[in-house]
């Protein structure tokens, strides 16, 4: 009789627990997981007319160059306008200062640099239009993106090839003076300030 007993009041017990915890999950419901929104995507419209504005000279070789990468690689999440010189003997430097633009986000100010080593020979002083890829948010751009070796294209005086690292692509289109031509392996380090140190 007396183990009935504990055994009834031990059921009671915990009937009485899992209805507490039940009433605890109830007022506490767990909060689905954050993610924020996708960002928004440049039309090609946008992109060329961003693109024609910004360099104002070539609107034909530009539009090709422009066409290519949008076939290619879709509608971008971000845009970085800028300037870059550099020169290489073999082996090369580079230093870019420029803005990223996304849609309904401040204008950012952005700095790059990164050097090359290979058959690369030149010097250079570009206009550079970088249609950006894959970007969750702006902070992940601060980073190196090696280049992808066989991407360069070349007409008239713009040039573009790509960068890449992890589901970020870049495609910088070049126009200016002194275009570098060659095989290089080559990076580009992004940073929000700018830097002297290439690597």
């Amino acid at each position: 009789m007396q183990t009935s007993r504990i055994r009834r009041s031990a059921a009671g017990l915990a009937g009485a627990i899992l209805c507490l915890a039940g009433a605890g999950a109830l007022a506490k419901p767990v909060k689905p997981a954050h993610h924020p929104p996708p960002m928004q995507t440049y039309s090609d419209n946008e992109v060329v007319e961003q693109a024609s504005h910004f360099f104002s000279t070539g609107a034909k070789d530009l539009s090709q160059v422009i066409k290519k990468v949008l076939k290619e690689k879709g509608d971008p999440v971000a845009i970085i306008r800028g300037e870059e010189a550099g020169g290489a003997i073999a082996f090369g430097l580079r230093y870019g200062h420029g803005e990223l633009v996304v849609k309904g986000a401040p204008v950012r100010e952005i700095y790059w640099q990164g050097p090359s080593i290979g058959f690369d020979i030149g010097a250079n002083a570009v206009k550079t239009f970088i249609l950006v890829y894959g970007l969750p948010n702006a902070a992940a751009l601060y980073q190196r993106f090696p280049g992808v070796d066989g991407s360069l294209y070349f007409i008239g005086g713009f040039g573009v090839n790509y960068l890449q690292r992890g589901s970020i692509t870049l495609a910088p289109v070049r126009f200016g003076v002194g275009w570098r031509q060659g095989i290089a392996l080559n990076y580009l380090n992004f940073s929000p300030t700018k830097r002297l140190n290439p690597f």
